[in-house]
């Protein structure tokens, strides 16, 4: 039967548990040959091991798909060139990138340290770029086309309580995806997002995930697979929102505002106090 991602050459970052994990054996069942790339670090990026990546392409493999692991750390610019050159190498292109690769350093405000910060900046934010960058050129030189999907948040798009460093980065890549969807258009390669809520080892011990067995990433990968397949059709700058059951769409709105009839038109402090809930109206 044929699969949504038949002769697709797709790469998956942080696939080596999770989300990552489920989006590369759905992808395999689909028929794509699936690049896993993970370092096998704990959730908060320390420390590396190759078992995680190797475990799922052995998954992927015994259920008789096609798979290969990769153990860059795509954070870096040699590491993610090095997880594009696995997948042109050993399956001879690349038509999909999945940015998934993520860590968690919580901590209040108050006590967010410059480390934890930089560090979750740079896993999230710099992997969705140096990876996206470099899948895109990759397209171009092929003529285009291409399907990107990268990873956001409710945190990023809405704020959470001890997540200013996370939700700091998934907001970055909310605003990264558009824009990099506007440019891109002209090549015919897709730029959207997947804000995923499911029960992971790295959301295990959040409260909003406590005793909930409902919020699984296999509920998740499907959007991601209708993101990354050919029925995402010409959509392109999208946030897709999955939890459980309920699919819906993030989308940044503005209120219809409030002109100044006045010549000038200069609002005063006290003028946008004294209007306040007509100027935030819908």
């Amino acid at each position: 039967m044929p699969g949504l991602l038949n002769d697709t050459v797709c790469l998956v970052t942080g696939a080596g548990g999770g989300l990552g994990r489920a989006y590369a054996k759905l992808f395999a069942a689909e028929g794509a040959a699936v690049v896993v790339n993970d370092l096998g670090g704990a959730r908060d990026g320390a420390a590396t091991s190759e078992s995680a990546a190797q475990a799922v392409v052995d998954e992927i493999v015994a259920a008789g798909g096609r798979a290969i692991a990769n153990t860059s750390d795509v954070s870096t610019d040699e590491g993610a060139a090095a997880a594009i050159a696995a997948a042109i190498d050993g399956f001879g292109d690349l038509n999909v990138l999945v940015n998934n690769a993520g860590i968690l350093r919580d901590k209040t405000l108050l006590k967010l340290d410059e480390e934890a910060f930089d560090s979750v900046m740079r896993v999230h934010v710099k992997s969705t770029f140096f990876c996206t960058q470099k899948f895109a050129k990759h397209r171009v030189s092929k003529g285009g086309g291409g399907r990107i999907v990268n990873t956001t948040s409710v945190s990023g798009m809405l704020g959470n309580f001890g997540q200013a460093n996370y939700a700091a980065a998934k907001a970055a890549i909310y605003g990264f995806t558009r824009t990099s969807s506007i440019e891109l258009q002209k090549h015919r390669i897709s730029v959207n997002c997947i804000a995923p809520s499911a029960t992971t080892r790295m959301t295990e011990d959040l409260p909003m995930f406590a005793n909930v067995d409902t919020l699984t990433p296999d509920h998740v990968a499907p959007a991601v697979l209708f993101l990354a397949s050919e029925l995402c059709g010409e959509k392109t700058g999208w946030v897709l929102a999955a939890a459980g059951a309920r699919m819906y769409a993030f989308r940044v709105v503005e209120t219809a505002g409030r002109f100044k009839e006045e010549t000038g038109g200069v609002w005063s402090p006290e003028e946008i106090s004294e209007h306040w809930d007509s100027i935030i109206k819908l």
